[in-house]
């Protein structure tokens, strides 16, 4: 039987053709409107990002948040909280790639695994600075379409097919592992 005797069929369908992961750190300078005399919080809010594709194997992420740093000065006698607001762009490399898309037309799905998150907030610069030290990590996927074939069964679709034709029958080593004295028997009880 010859390939074109076995009758396939092209689909032609969406599938991950790409992607990637990649975890980063970054470090921000922070000048507070007073010299502070100690931190007493940080945290990160109001993450947003928009993802594209670049080039043939990276996908470029555009991201933005909020870092919150609260923090006592005056001889740890007053507090304020300060709020710098800081853009990032991520280039993330396709490590797994399809060289079989049918077309340069991709959506790009970019998912958080770990939220902008403050590691280490410090005094520095002789009191007049605070160094945030930030990590983040992105998963993206490229979906584009592509072709798959599959084969037709040639005598076409049976209106009598049952699960049992498929095989599903227990057989006797399998009835040979099967205890006896699983099920209790009730006039002993």
């Amino acid at each position: 039987m010859t390939f074109l005797d076995q009758e396939f069929r092209e689909i032609i369908t969406k599938a991950v053709c790409g992607k990637g992961r990649k975890f980063t750190q970054a470090t921000h300078n922070i000048s507070p409107s007073h010299r502070p005399s100690s931190i007493l919080g940080c945290w990160v809010i109001n993450h947003l990002y928009n993802a594209k594709k670049k080039s043939e194997d990276t996908v470029e992420i555009n991201g933005s948040y909020d870092i919150n740093i609260w923090y006592s000065y005056n001889d740890n006698t007053k507090t304020e909280v300060v709020t710098e607001r800081v853009t990032y762009c991520d280039y993330i490399p396709l490590s797994v790639k399809d060289d079989n898309c049918l077309s340069d037309d991709y959506d790009v799905i970019a998912k958080v695994i770990q939220q902008p998150n403050c590691l280490e907030c410090q005094i520095a610069n002789q009191g007049h600075k605070i160094v945030v030290e930030i990590e983040r990590e992105f998963v993206v996927q490229i979906i584009g379409e592509t072709k798959v074939k599959v084969r037709v069964n040639p005598k076409g679709f049976n209106d009598n097919f049952d699960d049992d034709d498929w095989g599903f029958d227990i057989t006797d080593d399998e009835l040979s592992d099967v205890s006896p004295d699983f099920v209790k028997d009730k006039a002993k009880d």
